[in-house]
């Protein structure tokens, strides 16, 4: 893969918000795409954060192409690659989605679609919630339309949950979770851009087990995906979310067991 001009633009909103980050001194690799940016966690082998800027005036609809790649800018050993994803049932979940960055010229987006098949922007998902119209891929279709039919600016951060207690595979700690971010600039009082942000979770726990260090991946079962506070994002992962937090759209509320809001289709979603 060659590198291609362009990253995550903190300002594309016309409000500043910074990458996430971890809250740790963890080893990261930065590194930037057209129009997004993978910030991977060295150890871990898989992202930390993502951060994807979209125009939805001027995004593009292009068929799907691009084979799955390491990024030569960082050491193999430093990537989940092809051998996790081998002979099981997992998929190689994108984190930048293909079609996110896809805006500009037509040959830019081809170029920024074709990146997002680099190894840093992938994660294991279960097949079964990472090809569902319903729920993740459902979420991430409401976005994107939300952004192509209002012609607005959107950027989306997502990324796993990158738990120390998630089960080891072929060397790699399986994510049980996943955590998004959608942001966008409305009109404020003053008449200046106002962020706002909407925060979800997808939880696949029931679906990956490990029996006798084999991985299990149940073919059907129960995923959950929820709209939840920006905040608690922040505290689950473990990620600085900056400005995001306090740009929440979901009301306010005291912290209880049941403000995480369980998503049964695109018409729950609150943006």
């Amino acid at each position: 893969m060659t590198e291609a001009a362009g990253r995550y633009e903190p300002g594309f909103l016309g409000v500043e918000v910074g990458m996430p980050r971890p809250l740790d001194d963890r080893e990261l690799r930065e590194l930037p795409y057209p129009h997004f940016t993978v910030v991977l966690d060295a150890r871990r082998r898989l992202a930390a954060a993502t951060g994807v800027n979209i125009d939805g005036a001027s995004l593009w609809d292009l068929e799907r192409t691009g084979d799955w790649k390491i990024d030569p800018r960082v050491p193999a050993s430093e990537q989940a690659g092809r051998a996790l994803y081998a002979d099981n049932d997992l998929d190689r979940g994108h984190l930048v989605r293909r079609r996110d960055p896809g805006w500009g010229t037509e040959a830019e987006a081809r170029a920024a679609a074709a990146a997002t098949f680099a190894y840093p922007n992938a994660a294991p998902q279960a097949s079964v919630f990472n090809q569902s119209k319903d729920l993740w891929l459902g979420l991430e279709d409401h976005v994107l339309r939300f952004a192509e039919t209002t012609d607005l600016r959107v950027s989306v951060y997502t990324a796993p949950v990158l738990d120390a207690a998630d089960p080891v595979y072929r060397g790699i700690a399986i994510p049980r979770r996943f955590w998004k971010v959608a942001a966008w600039a409305e009109s404020g009082a003053d008449g200046d851009p106002a962020l706002a942000a909407s925060g979800f979770v997808l939880d696949q726990s029931s679906l990956i087990r490990l029996d006798d260090r084999a991985l299990v991946v149940a073919r059907l079962g129960s995923f959950r995906t929820f709209q939840v506070p920006i905040a608690d994002i922040a505290q689950l992962a473990a990620v600085d979310l900056g400005a995001l937090v306090a740009a929440d759209v979901m009301p306010v509320t005291p912290v209880r067991a049941d403000r995480w809001t369980e998503l049964s289709g695109a018409s729950d979603i609150r943006l």
